[in-house]
């Protein structure tokens, strides 16, 4: 990851900016791609019924424009050394589907068409999830029109609810009184495990409580991790550990997937967890049937604290011969009944707010909450290159783990934490 951040950082002192030449000069869908083919890459595994699906999207595009499709199928795990090496040597398809965090680092690099006008001409950019569109804008132009993706809420045991007699908490003071009444009904239970290898647990209360990881003042990033608003939601978290009792020392050291062993084996009362884990967890322990549920990250006082979501965009490189053809692609995979498709495929959610509303009112008590969650309150990480580094070092895990070891107090923690990313930011 670091030699590809390099290899990028090079791109971008030659490419002399953000977003590449081409540039899309229609956005209505009447384009005439007869005898023309354009190149897509999409991440394997995502949609396990993926190139059937494709074919039926090939089919549509042909009928709408003439061209057809090279559809290629790449592993997650070598997504990002393909991207950076065919950027280098301007061999790029097309169009892609880019992950969230990767958007902001090619479109930095100089590869990714600007898709900020198109958009806007098509009527779509109301209609965008606002957390996706905050991942894929960088310096106020889009460069990753939403696909899909997911997104942390609260999974919990309705049947344990039922036996303390309790209900979801909407407010922080709340949480603390579920999590009371499930220990008071179980001591052995973890009401609310704190995982210490998990930095998308904390993220919500940081982001809750009106603080950040880290912002950006005229193009440079400074961390925001030691703000009092953020240690405040650093210490409630935490103390839902270190004060209440509500986790385990052994969780210090766990990421998410140790939280969702621990769930299944009947340990746990709620936990933060991925809009894809329900499923998961019950197919694997059809047991668990009817017995969990859902509800959004209450804010301190009500409403929702925000919640990382993260999935993919998709782009059009600027090595692309026809940018028009292109994001005619890019709106018929991002919007409507193909975009609806790909998320009942894939089990994630699709990248419009009127998608996700018919979603969230079909009243799924293991799906509407995670939507809800997405369509409100959904928020990415600092939308710079850089924070994948932050992200590689494991910085904000380690401030977790120094504060559930007792080896440093949540301001302390914080402060070192602070350190560490601006040492990043300012090396570049």
């Amino acid at each position: 990851m670091v030699g590809g951040l390099a290899a990028l950082g090079l791109m971008t002192a030659c490419a002399g900016g953000t977003g590449g030449d081409a540039e899309i000069s229609t956005a209505d869908g009447e384009v005439d791609g007869s005898g023309k083919t354009l190149t897509v890459w999409i991440m394997e595994g995502t949609n396990p019924d993926a190139e059937p699906y494709f074919e039926e999207v090939g089919a549509a595009f042909e009928e709408e424009t003439g061209a057809e499709l090279d559809v290629q199928f790449v592993p997650w795990a070598e997504a990002h050394d393909k991207f950076v090496k065919s950027i280098a040597g301007g061999t790029t398809p097309d169009v892609a589907e880019v992950g969230t965090t990767w958007t902001p680092e090619f479109a930095d690099a100089g590869a990714l068409v600007d898709l900020t006008g198109a958009v806007e001409d098509a009527g779509l950019a109301d209609g965008l999830v606002p957390g996706l569109v905050e991942a894929g804008t960088v310096e106020d132009e889009l460069y990753g029109m939403p696909w899909y993706s997911g997104v942390r809420s609260v999974i919990y045991r309705t049947d344990l609810f039922e036996q303390a007699g309790v209900e979801p908490p909407t407010t922080w003071d709340e949480l603390v009184e579920v999590g009371e009444a499930l220990e008071q009904q179980d001591p052995e239970m973890l009401a609310f495990p704190v995982a210490g290898d998990s930095e998308f647990g904390v993220a919500p209360f940081i982001w809750g409580n009106g603080g950040e990881l880290a912002v950006e003042e005229d193009g440079s990033w400074t961390s925001a991790v030691d703000s009092p608003e953020a240690v405040e939601g650093i210490e409630f978290y935490t103390g839902l550990a270190t004060e209440h009792g509500f986790s385990s020392p052994a969780a210090t050291t766990w990421d998410e997937a140790d939280l969702s062993d621990a769930f299944a084996r009947g340990d746990v009362g709620m936990m933060v967890a991925g809009s894809w884990t329900p499923a998961a967890l019950l197919e694997a322990n059809p047991d668990l049937e009817g017995k969990i549920g859902a509800f959004p990250i209450p804010g301190p006082d009500g409403g929702l604290s925000p919640s990382f979501l993260g999935g993919s965009h998709l782009g059009i490189f600027n090595t692309t011969e026809d940018p028009d053809l292109a994001f005619a692609l890019v709106r018929l995979m991002s919007t409507g009944e193909l975009a609806e498709k790909w998320g009942d495929q894939s089990g994630y959610f699709p990248g419009t707010t009127a998608l996700l509303e018919e979603i969230e009112a079909e009243g799924d008590p293991l799906v509407a909450p995670f939507a809800q969650q997405e369509r409100e309150a959904g928020k990415s990480v600092p939308v710079t290159p850089l924070y994948g580094q932050v992200q590689g070092k494991k910085t904000v895990s380690a401030m977790l783990q120094e504060i559930l070891s007792g080896k440093a107090d949540a301001a302390t923690a914080a402060e070192q934490a602070a350190a560490e990313m601006d040492e990043i930011f300012q090396r570049g």
